[in-house]
């Protein structure tokens, strides 16, 4: 027979567990820190770019030994000491949270070291100027410090390992984008599956916690400002739908030759790629850096700027800046770096919006610019809620809601034709090799290179 809940009952089992209300604040503390770590590497990673475009502006042909040089160095670094802190980070978290991941092995792709590192080399990469994005490695840096909250819980705590996890994942999206509410989606389709209810107030707790360090920090304001949308009409209906089936072959491309690319599929580059890595990564940041010249600088970084510029309407890029922003990104990732995709992908996405703007008139610039986005990074990582819901709180792009879910939805159909799940794959990859291997001690890397991963 159902009962009431009697309050004053559950008050007094509330207070009567001082262990209960210690886990809650350490799990409370985690997730401030997760927060200024999150911030720490936002810093951090501005003021290495910052450092590059100096000297980008200085010494423009001083990149061609400068972006190589220090690629070969990140990458050596990466496998010789921290080679569960390579690609993204997002695959990590996830073959952390995978259950035929033996409990003893999530240390390989989530710890407080590999956050440190994370950090260190995330930060090198944008310092030498390589197509790379941090709000992918935030994700393993928040969950990095979330999880570790685990040692210091009771042994009786509800809150697991994997809770931790996810929420840290989550408030580490949440943080980078300055979006809570993607942080909440972010946690459900692509790390979790699912929101369980006693795990769901670890993760609003690490989002919220997270989120007002952030905003505590640079201020509450949208990533690219406040797009200024005319009414949405029929008129955008022929472009709109342009935008989504580009964005989604586009995207499904590039999930599809990078998962080629970061499981070393076997051909003749990947061959040569996992025996000598750290030249493999030399000659990729060569063409990085030859790419950067021929845009003038422009695919260097992210590209925040440039979608920035595109949105106010200053800027119109050609197809061929979108082209080689694709080949860049796609460069840097299979190079090894520790480095995220998703800021880059919006960058890529905001090309192709404005090339099919140039056509099909200026009013509609900045609503196919954001569209594009959402479709270009919906197709790339096949989480078109995620997706549509990033760029709308990016871009304060409420009055867009439809159209942005729309397109979204629309593009990461049409890559699932062409594609498998981009992270989901990498990270079967890199359970399969965890798995695969007994633990060693490091060696150095052009000696007995470990398996690859993103």
């Amino acid at each position: 027979m159902n009962h009431e809940p009697d309050f004053f009952q559950n008050l007094r089992a509330e207070l009567s567990s001082f262990r209960l209300w210690i886990d809650r604040g350490i799990v409370l503390g985690y997730a401030v820190a997760a927060g200024l770590f999150v911030v720490g590497f936002t810093m951090a990673s501005e003021w290495a770019f910052s450092l590059f475009q100096s000297l980008y502006g200085r010494h423009p042909w001083a990149v061609l030994l400068w972006t190589p040089t220090l690629t070969a160095a990140i990458v050596w670094t990466t496998r010789r000491w921290f080679p569960g802190a390579s690609g993204s980070g997002i695959p990590q978290i996830k073959a952390a949270l995978d259950p035929e991941l033996p409990p003893e092995k999530r240390g390989l792709f989530a710890s407080l070291r590999l956050t440190i590192a994370k950090i260190g080399l995330g930060a090198a990469g944008f310092l030498a100027g390589l197509s790379i994005g941090r709000e992918g490695p935030s994700v393993q840096v928040a969950a990095g410090v979330m999880q570790h909250a685990k040692r210091w819980l009771s042994p009786h705590s509800t809150i697991d390992t994997r809770s931790l996890l996810v929420a840290g994942g989550a408030a580490g999206i949440a943080a980078a984008f300055n979006a809570p509410l993607a942080g909440v989606v972010f946690a459900i389709e692509e790390l979790s599956g699912r929101l369980e209810a006693r795990a769901s107030g670890v993760i609003i707790t690490g989002i919220v916690l997270a989120g007002l360090v952030a905003v505590s920090v640079f201020g509450n304001q949208s990533y690219f400002g406040v797009i200024r949308v005319p009414p949405v009409g029929w008129n955008l209906l022929g472009p709109g739908l342009l935008v989504a089936f580009a964005s989604g072959v586009a995207g499904g491309l590039f999930s599809r030759l990078m998962i080629a690319s970061l499981t070393g599929a076997p051909q003749r580059l990947n061959r040569w790629r996992a025996r000598y890595p750290v030249r493999f990564a030399a000659v990729g940041g060569l063409l990085i850096a030859v790419i950067g010249l021929v845009t003038g600088g422009v695919t260097f970084g992210a590209g925040s700027e440039a979608v920035k510029q595109m949105l106010a309407g200053h800027d119109e890029l050609t197809p061929l800046y979108t082209l080689l922003k694709f080949i860049a990104t796609w460069l840097t990732a299979w190079c090894g770096v520790p480095g995220g995709i998703f800021a880059p992908s919006l960058s890529i996405g905001a090309g192709i919006g404005d090339v099919i703007a140039q056509v099909a008139g200026a009013d509609l610039g900045p609503a196919l610019i954001a569209m594009g986005m959402a479709g270009f990074l919906a197709a790339v990582t096949q989480a078109p809620l995620t997706a549509f819901i990033i760029v709308m709180e990016m871009v304060d792009g409420h009055s867009m809601v439809l159209s942005l879910m729309a397109c979204a939805m629309l593009a990461s159909l049409v890559s699932r034709m062409i594609s498998r799940p981009l992270y989901e794959a990498l990270a079967e990859h890199l359970v399969g090799a965890a798995t695969a291997r007994a633990p060693e001690k490091p060696v150095p890397a052009e000696v007995h290179p470990p398996p690859t991963g993103p």
